[in-house]
Formats: structure tokens, sequence, C-alpha cells
């Protein structure tokens, strides 16, 4: 065998070295339907974030390296890429986090207060393996015990409702907000774009019942789809329903496309709005983002329907009853890739979905 790898190296298997090499290595903890689950060893859980999104964060904690949820657009696909792994493995091969309040103990001891924490940037740190393993919540333990951090936790999971007691605590001390991703209001795209992440419905539940716990809770309605979520009805639908809720504050932003996430959003693309693929290969063949225009359209779209349903900023605490509505604005046939006015029709006879 070793004179047959001699002759022939590239039959060799690929030397695998330092995080790749450890996920390698990691056991078996258990497995759930086409879902491995394995522990890894971890250095650090507190991550500095470097972007060129201008994100409002310095520091981001995931508790799970993967994501069950298994959303169509997920742009943290490629953090299995350092794990020598396929993007499609993100859903199925999911790694939790060994010592993590410990680690993060030791952490935030070098850290200033007032410094900006999100929980949940690459993947839901609800996902369902935290049900059982409950590592978010060991963390958000430790932030009970400390005070002055500024923290920021994303989710689309209704788990998050078992830890209002703990987030109380944690919110007592430092300055938490809760983001509730509901890219839509309608159940069946959001099955097959979302696939294992809880009804868009319950998300709403759990915002009401974050707030009537006196959480500051929103809803982010993001990413917006072109051609498929980012009208004015579908933006309105979702705002409504956080309204209803009593949301804190209501925020949305374009699809980002990082290239590994490419082929698994564009396979849904053509499945089911197959009359934009053109438009989105066009549109993210040489860049993960949309453009600056669009991103401004968006941006006066998403805060008109903020302000007519009266619900508070992203990052400020201002009494959203305070502010003045806007003028209600029509469908944007001009916005990329939304069909015109004639041609829209309801979202579920356009995906044809089946019950």
């Amino acid at each position: 065998m070793a004179k047959t790898e001699a002759l022939f190296p590239i039959l060799q298997k690929p030397q695998l070295a330092g995080l790749a090499r450890t996920a390698a290595e990691a056991p078996l903890d258990s497995s759930g339907c086409l879902t491995e689950y394995r522990p890894l060893e971890s250095r650090s859980i507190l991550n500095k974030t470097n972007s060129n999104r201008g994100l409002p964060f310095t520091h981001a904690i995931n508790s799970y390296r993967g994501c069950e949820f298994a959303c169509k657009y997920c742009y943290a696909r490629y953090t299995h890429e350092f794990l020598e792994l396929a993007p499609a493995d993100f859903e199925r091969k999911i790694y939790f986090k060994q010592n993590a309040a410990w680690l993060l103990t030791q952490e935030l001891a070098r850290l200033k207060p007032g410094t900006e924490i999100a929980l949940g940037t690459a993947t839901d740190p609800y996902q369902p393996l935290e049900r059982k393993l409950e590592i978010t919540r060991s963390l958000l333990e430790v932030f009970a015990r400390q005070s002055g951090f500024r923290l920021g936790i994303v989710t689309k999971s209704t788990l998050i409702e078992r830890d209002i007691d703990l987030l109380k605590q944690v919110a007592a001390q430092n300055s938490l907000t809760v983001h509730v991703t509901v890219t839509t209001l309608e159940t069946k795209l959001a099955r097959i774009l979302e696939p294992r992440a809880p009804r868009p419905d319950l998300r709403i539940r759990a915002v009401a019942r974050l707030r009537e716990a006196g959480l500051r809770a929103g809803v982010m309605c993001s990413p917006l789809m072109p051609g498929i979520t980012d009208s004015r009805r579908s933006l309105s639908e979702v705002a409504n329903a956080a309204s209803l809720a009593g949301a804190s504050f209501f925020t949305a932003g374009a699809l980002f496309l990082k290239p590994c996430s490419l082929p698994t959003f564009l396979t849904f693309v053509r499945e089911h709005f197959p009359g934009q693929v053109a438009s989105y290969e066009r549109r993210y063949a040489s860049s993960a983002f949309v453009s600056a225009e669009y991103r401004r359209r968006v941006a006066e779209l998403v805060e008109t329907v903020r302000r007519e349903f009266k619900l508070g900023k992203r990052y400020t605490y201002e009494d959203p009853h305070r502010e003045q509505t806007s003028p209600a604005l029509e469908m944007q046939p001009w916005l990329p890739f939304a069909p015109a006015a004639e041609e829209r029709v309801d979202v579920g006879e356009r995906t044809r979905l089946s019950a």
C-alpha cells in the first residue's frame, strides 16, 4: 500500500491540520434525522468580528458550528470550509463547543464594560441541539453574573422562551436586545426556505412572550430576497404581526449571498421561482452584495413600513408611538427583480407549493 501511494501520491488522502483535524477526529456524540452531532474542542468562545458589512458589534459568540435549521440563504456555510467540509454539511454535521461557559468567564475578564457582543451571528444559539445540551443557557448564566455589557441575541427559535427568567437576570445587569428573525409570514414559503425552523407565527408568539416579560425584543425581517420577499405587502404583513406582538423594533436588510451559499440558494430559486434564476445569477455572480441603489430603496421602504406600524428602531430606545406616520407607499415595481405590478400574484400561487 505504501509503495502504491509513493508511486501515485495523488491517491493519498489530504493531511488535515488545525481545526479541520480536530473536527475530523471528534467522536460521534449522537445523531438525528440525517444529522450528526459531535463535540469540538475550542480554545475560545468569544471571537472578535472582522467584517466589511458595518456590523454594530465588536465580538460574537456561536455556541455551535453548523446549524440544523438549514436556511437556504445562510451566509455562514463558509464556516464549514475551515473544517474541510462541503457547504452542504453545514446542516448535517453539527459541532458543539465544549467548556463554553468556562471559556467565556475567562475571556470576559479581559473586556471593558460596554463591549458589544452578539450571540448567534453564524449559527442559531437555540437550534434543536440546545434543548439537550443547554450550552447557550450556560453562557447566559455567565452573563447574569456580569454587568455593563451590551448584548444582542439573534434566533429563529421559540426555545428562547425557556430562558426568559434567565434573560431577565441578564437584562437587569446588562443592556440586552433579542432579535427574532421572521423572513415571511407565508408558512409554506417559510417551510421550504427555512426547513427546520419553527413556523413564523410561533416566532411572533415568542416575541410577544419576551415583551410580556419586559425584555427588549423585536423582529428582524432579514434577509429580504429580491422578487420573493421584498414587496411592500410581504414587509407589511410581518411588520403588522410584530406590532400586534408589541415588538420593540422592526428591521430588515437585503440578501447577502456568499459564493458558498449561492449553489444552495439557486437550487431553491430554480425549483420554486424559476423566473428569477437569471436575475439572481446576474446579480450575485461577482458580488455577495446587492447594489447600493437597491439597498437605499429597500431601506426607504423598510423605514416607511416601520413608521406606518409605529415600531421602534433597532438601535434606539425611543417611544415608537411618538413618531409621525409616513404616507403609505405603493408597490415598488422598480425594485430589482420585483415583477411588474400587473404580474404580481399571491406568493403561494407563484411558488406552486403543495399543502
